[in-house]
């Protein structure tokens, strides 16, 4: 369970990158859409793993690739946009939220299972 303290700097950084994604993303990664879905703080608010969901990519695991290696570059403008409110910038590790592909999964099985009727429902 979260404190209210690490779910408060999970908020936080969470808006902040979306802007800095939001903003370089689209020099940096090939206009691809990046979405940060959930931002999860360790205790000593040390380290940060962020959840991305991709849209308009092809190659999402490329992408992901593509982030990592400029995570020195998201940190340090993260760095300059909560300078005022920690004293610590996180590591930031950066991970596919794929979520939405496996709801979407789900959605399919359930429409296409089917159920037999009961006993009671077959006279009817």
């Amino acid at each position: 369970m979260e404190s209210k303290r690490q779910q408060k700097v999970a908020r936080q950084i969470q808006k902040d990158l979306s802007d800095i994604f939001q903003k370089e993303g689209r020099t940096w990664f090939d206009n691809a859409f990046i979405t940060v879905t959930v931002v999860r703080m360790s205790p000593d608010l040390g380290v940060a793993r962020v959840y991305l969901s991709f849209l308009i990519s092809k190659n999402k695991g490329l992408l992901l690739e593509q982030i990592q290696d400029r995570s020195k570059s998201i940190r340090q403008l993260l760095g300059q946009k909560i300078r005022h409110q920690l004293r610590i910038v996180p590591e930031i590790h950066f991970y596919l939220d794929d979520t939405a592909e496996y709801a979407a999964k789900m959605d399919i099985l359930f429409a296409n299972l089917t159920i037999p009727p009961t006993k009671g429902e077959e006279n009817q």
